[in-house]
C-alpha cells in the first residue's frame, strides 16, 4: 500500500554541508515529531556554513543531530515527511515487537538505507556530538558521546534510542547494564549543560514558541509517582517536569536578552502533536523551521562575531 508522503517533499533542500567548522555549541530540543522543526532550522544552518563543532541533542533533537553531523541537508525531513505514516515505523506495530511507539531499528535500517548515513562525515574527529538521556535509577541526565566507541555506529544509535523513548508509552532501553529513557525526563533543552562545558556561543534551536509554558495539573505530578513507583528518582524528575521546563523557557529567554545564548525558536503558534498524522501539518512545521533559521542566519554570524 502506498504510503502517504508531505505533498512538498520533492521541494526539500539537497546537498551536503561544507567541510568549514565554527566554534560554539548547537543545542537542539526535542519534542517527538514537533522535531521536524528543528529538522528544517538544522537544514538552514548547513546552507549557510554554520556547522558547530559541538552539538548536543535530546530526543528528537539527537535524531536531528545525525544528519546534521553528516552534512546532509534534507536527509532527516525526507525521511519523517516521508515515512511518517509507515506502520513499521511508528505505532502499535513497532511497539507490539519492541516496547516502544517508535520503530528504531526500522528507523535506522530500511529508512536509514534509502538515504545512506555518510558514516565518514558523520565521525569526522574534529566535530563533537553528545546526546542527553535520563538514567531511570538516578534520574540523572546521562551524556553519550558519538566516538566513546570508536566509530560504532550501532553504539550512538543505541544511545539515540534511549535518547528518544518516550516515558510512559516506551519500556527502557538497557545500555551497558543501565536502563534510560528520553532525556526530555531531565532537560528538554541542554543549554544548561552547554554554559556548563565553558562554551562561550551556543545556538538553541527550540520547538515551542518563546512565550509559551506547560500546564501542571494534578496528573501531571502524581502519575509519574504511581507509573514508575519502582524507579522513586525517575517518578520524582517526572513529576517536577512541567515545573522546569517551564522555568528553563524563562531562564533561557533572559539568557537571550542578555546576548549569552542564541535563540531559533517557531515563529507561530505549534499545533503539531507528540505523534502528529497530519503530513501537511508536519510538512508546514519543517517550512517554518527552515524559514526562521534563513531569516536568523545574519544574527547568528553577528553572534558568533561578537566579542565576549
Amino acid at each position: 500500500m502506498k504510503i502517504k508522503k508531505y505533498s512538498k517533499i520533492d521541494s526539500l533542500p539537497t546537498g551536503h554541508a561544507s567541510d568549514k567548522i565554527v566554534q560554539g555549541c548547537l543545542v537542539l530540543e526535542g519534542g517527538a515529531f514537533r522535531g521536524v522543526y528543528g529538522e528544517g532550522a538544522c537544514d538552514a544552518l548547513m546552507e549557510a556554513d554554520l556547522n558547530f563543532e559541538s552539538t548536543i541533542g535530546i530526543s528528537a533533537g539527537a535524531l536531528n543531530g545525525i544528519s546534521y553531523l553528516s552534512g546532509q541537508i534534507g536527509r532527516t525531513g525526507r525521511i519523517n515527511l516521508g515515512s511518517r505514516l509507515d506502520k513499521n515505523y511508528v505505532g502499535f506495530k513497532p511497539w507490539r515487537k519492541t516496547g516502544s511507539v517508535i520503530g528504531f531499528n526500522y528507523l535506522f535500517g530500511p529508512l536509514s538505507a534509502a538515504e545512506p548515513l555518510d558514516e565518514k562525515a558523520f565521525f569526522n574527529p574534529e566535530r563533537r556530538f553528545f546526546v542527553g538521556a535520563a538514567h531511570c535509577e538516578t534520574g540523572k541526565l546521562a551524556i553519550f558521546e558519538k566516538n566513546e566507541k570508536g566509530t560504532d555506529i550501532k553504539y550512538i544509535y543505541r544511545a539515540i534510542s534511549a535518547s528518544a523513548s518516550m516515558p510512559f508509552v516506551s519500556k527502557m532501553v538497557e545500555i551497558d547494564g543501565q536502563h534510560y529513557l528520553d532525556g526530555g525526563c531531565c532537560t528538554k533543552v541542554p543549554y544548561q549543560w552547554a554554559l556548563d562545558q565553558g562554551y562561550k556561543k551556543i545556538v538553541v534551536i527550540r520547538t515551542r514558541p518563546r512565550d509559551y509554558r506547560k500546564k501542571i495539573s494534578f496528573a501531571s505530578t502524581h502519575i509519574p509517582k504511581i507509573f514508575y513507583k519502582k524507579y522513586p528518582e525517575l517518578a520524582e524528575l517526572l513529576s517536577n517536569n512541567n515545573q522546569h521546563y517551564n522555568d528553563d523557557c524563562e531562564r533561557m529567554n533572559q539568557l537571550e536578552k542578555e546576548g549569552r545564548i542564541f535563540v531559533i525558536a517557531p515563529s507561530q503558534p505549534v499545533t503539531v502533536g507528540r505523534l502528529e498524522t497530519d503530513m501537511e501539518k508536519l510538512g508546514a512545521l519543517y517550512e517554518m523551521g527552515l524559514n526562521d533559521a534563513r531569516q536568523a542566519i545574519e544574527g547568528i554570524k553577528e553572534y558568533l562575531n561578537r566579542d565576549e
